[in-house]
């Protein structure tokens, strides 16, 4: 099949297409650079030079392909900025489900764990909601499965917010690693029992692919390795790492500390995937994520 990839040169992306092709599919990736086209190519993919904010061109190559998968977000942005990115997220899928309405073609779309339902283990019927501190981005979730009404086969995968690669950290890791660098010492809130899911990103590609190929319209599917890693196991980790003690801080601390993590950082935010192997026959085979911080 021929497959439309946004984010197709991220952290994730860019292994969810190496998926794809080593499937058999012939990818069309979303690329905003030259040099992003050249890394598709590389792959044996195909480069569409354009952006999420490109509306007309995101329509144009989606209604020429066999289905779309949109694993893209402004990470670049979203501190500084998380509103605008989450509106740019939503007007691309709203642009996205239009091109497919009335096909039964398949889009999977990017949403997340994090925040849908804090204090309590989230299954994949758990639906987001703008209410609660997913915040503004819940939108792009339920338009998403709204579009299950215009006969477009929309699934969401939800990729924990750990994910990282044999030897590599990447997003909340590498941000936790440089916080503790430049404190000169390594932290988590009170007990730090609380837990943060974590998925390999091989695994997480692979969920895309089968989400993709295989899922109903409607379905949600949740690309984490377990219910989560305490968030002091993740802690002292990165204190083997870097050499550094590690220590407990009040929750009050946590917001001078972490800075804009601060608030986020001491929530306990487990999720389940047992729905996700049941349906799609999914299973990681990765779950070195402690291992992986503490290496040098």
């Amino acid at each position: 099949m021929r497959i439309f990839v946004t984010g197709a040169t991220g952290f994730i992306g860019s292994k969810i297409v190496e998926e794809l092709v080593g499937a058999g599919h012939e990818v069309v990736g979303l690329a905003r650079s030259d040099s992003s086209a050249a890394s598709l190519t590389a792959v044996r993919a195909t480069a569409h030079r354009g952006s999420l904010e490109d509306l007309e061109s995101l329509r144009s190559v989606a209604s020429s392909t066999d289905g779309v998968i949109h694993a893209a977000f402004d990470h670049d942005n979203f501190v500084t900025n998380f509103a605008a990115c989450c509106e740019t997220d939503r007007r691309a899928i709203d642009a996205l489900g239009t091109a497919l309405a009335g096909s039964n073609k398949p889009l999977v779309v990017t949403f997340g764990t994090t925040g849908i339902k804090p204090g309590f283990l989230l299954t994949e019927d758990d639906k987001a909601s703008s209410s609660l501190t997913a915040g503004p981005r819940a939108a792009s979730e339920t338009l998403a499965l709204s579009l299950a009404s215009k006969d477009v086969r929309v699934s969401v995968v939800r990729p924990a917010p750990i994910v990282y690669g044999d030897g590599e950290r990447y997003g909340l890791v590498t941000t936790l690693i440089e916080i503790a660098r430049s404190k000169g010492f390594s932290a988590y809130v009170g007990d730090g029992s609380n837990h943060w899911p974590a998925v390999h990103r091989l695994d997480a590609a692979k969920l895309y692919r089968l989400a993709f190929e295989q899922a109903s319209a409607g379905a949600i599917f949740h690309a984490v390795a377990n219910e989560g890693v305490p968030m002091r196991e993740i802690s002292e980790a990165i204190g083997r790492r870097l050499n550094l003690p590690v220590k407990s801080i009040s929750p009050e601390e946590a917001l001078n500390h972490f800075g804009s993590l601060g608030q986020l950082i001491a929530a306990d935010i487990p999720a389940s995937n047992a729905l996700t192997q049941e349906r799609l026959g999914w299973q990681p085979a990765h779950f070195e994520l402690i291992q992986n911080i503490a290496r040098e």
